[in-house]
């Protein structure tokens, strides 16, 4: 196949980039819809954390097989796929007659995203060969995250406040229709000269792990910490993680690929791609309760309260894109674990008296750090492994963004939670827990405690010896490749682009 010209390139990176949008833009339009969601539904704390987590504990579950799956069965066509199923869960999710009825839906847009993020990751990788032009690429492809956080508030208050909150999904349904049709003009088919077989015990092990896990933790404020049940759902937890550990390092064609973490860049960016993405669901999360029902804002007017960290994420995405590929990755993750650290620490003595200049000043630098954070994390991710296993790669990032947001829901809305009082938001009489407090000091300390870490993994996972593994790892990578990367090729298959 011909090089792809420069606009070609460019037109397939808009298209992939189509795709991230929708899947952010629902994300925080649903952030912004949860107050009426709960006045509209009468959803629980449990059930407000539920009506995000069921979409991103999916996403997590399936975007390794969406990315292998794209390798195997060829990339636009499972592009192309997950497009229908996530439009198709959209309209589902705007007619859904009760708060069961949208999880499920949510559940069904949640496997359409599997099939998106990590296979337009994997198409940019294949379209974009030069290093420095991939990480150009990958800073306009973390832009768009800031242009979901720009438009999803604003776009979510004025459809919840004309409409309602089920207008919210439906303006996900033109864009996911024009990303199709863009698709099939611009987006070269292609697949990887050797693809994984499937691994169906992996993958439930996988679900296993999330699944379990996320339950516990949501359902532990009302089900007490030390109970029985959540015990028991923490150790099937515990126990489904070491055996996919031991199971995948057996296996040699596993869906997860347990030799990408002897790379310690990779294994950093994979943490800190977990702490960032939590750090930034939780901080959404307990805004959109603190703006609306603290400080008694409307949806509209909270929307365009945020947009300042929408709009700061906006800017440095693409300038942390040059950076990395002019520098490295390390100057962004530094700065960006300051930027997150310092806004999030701002935001430890919320209260309703706090002044909207400090809460702009805290949205400012927050937006800096993660627009900083994102390409240095898939420039990683996807930098350090073979280019026939760049989808798989790809997928791990994804994944790992994506427990980051199931876990940051899940675990500082617990402590929120449990940190309720009878004075709390939604709290009953008595004082026992039933609502979501987002001044609590203790859940906002959980967010800086994530940021943190962002900055020391930074620090920890980028220097000469780091690097000296990552270059390790790919040399045992390409010198033993999986068995059917090894046999006589079939009849008519392509080469390897890397000559193996």
């Amino acid at each position: 196949m011909a090089e792809p010209t420069s606009r070609r390139r460019l037109a397939v990176l808009a298209v992939c980039c189509m795709s991230l949008l929708i899947v952010g833009l629902d994300n925080t339009i649903v952030n912004v819809a949860l107050p009426a969601l709960r006045r509209d539904l009468g959803a629980s704390p449990a059930g407000l954390q539920w009506t995000i987590d069921s979409y991103t504990l999916v996403l997590a579950s399936l975007l390794m097989l969406g990315g292998s799956t794209g390798d195997r069965l060829g990339r636009r066509r499972i592009f192309q796929t997950g497009l229908v199923l996530f439009t198709a869960g959209s309209l589902l999710c705007s007619l859904a007659p009760g708060l069961g009825w949208l999880v499920a839906f949510r559940m069904l847009q949640a496997v359409g995203g599997s099939m998106l993020n990590p296979v337009a990751m994997s198409i940019i990788t294949n379209t974009f060969t030069d290093p420095r032009e991939r990480a150009r690429a990958i800073g306009v492809w973390g832009a768009v995250i800031g242009i979901s956080m720009a438009l999803g508030p604003v776009l979510g208050g004025i459809l919840v406040e004309t409409v309602s909150w089920r207008a919210i999904f439906l303006i996900n349904i033109p864009v996911g229709l024009v990303a199709l049709v863009l698709t099939r003009r611009f987006v070269p088919e292609s697949r990887a000269p050797s693809p994984r077989r499937l691994d169906p015990v992996g993958q439930l092990l996988v679900i296993a792990v999330l699944a379990t896990l996320t339950y516990s933790i949501i359902e532990a404020p009302e089900a007490g910490w030390t109970s029985a049940g959540t015990l028991v759902l923490l150790a099937v937890a515990m126990a489904a993680a070491a055996l996919l550990v031991g199971y995948e390092s057996r296996r040699t064609e596993p869906l997860l690929d347990v030799r990408f973490f002897r790379s310690v860049p990779f294994s950093g960016a994979t943490a800190i791609a977990v702490c960032a993405f939590g750090a930034l669901a939780g901080f959404l999360f307990l805004n959109t309760i603190y703006l609306q029902d603290v400080r008694g804002y409307s949806a509209l007017h909270a929307g365009l309260l945020t947009l300042p960290m929408a709009l700061a994420t906006l800017v440095a995405a693409p300038l942390s894109g040059r950076a990395v590929g002019r520098f490295g990755p390390r100057p962004s993750l530094l700065a960006a674990g300051v930027a997150l650290t310092a806004g999030s620490a701002a935001m430890t003595d919320l209260s309703a008296r706090t002044s909207v200049a400090a809460l702009v000043v805290a949205y400012l630098l927050f937006g800096v750090g993660f627009g900083l954070v994102n390409a240095p994390i898939t420039n990683t991710a996807v930098s350090g492994m073979p280019l026939a296993q760049a989808g798989v790669a790809a997928a791990v990032a994804s994944t790992s963004r994506q427990i980051g947001q199931s876990l940051g829901v899940a675990v500082i809305g617990s402590v929120a939670a449990v940190t309720a009082t009878a004075g709390a938001v939604g709290a009953v009489a008595g004082g026992s827990v039933a609502g979501i407090d987002p001044t609590s000091p203790a859940a906002w300390w959980a967010v800086v405690a994530a940021c943190g870490t962002v900055l020391a993994l930074g620090f920890a996972t980028t220097g000469t010896w780091a690097r000296r593994t990552a270059d390790q790892t790919r040399a045992r990578l390409m010198a033993t490749p999986a068995p059917e990367q090894a046999a006589v090729p079939r009849a008519g298959a392509q080469p390897d682009p890397a000559g193996r």
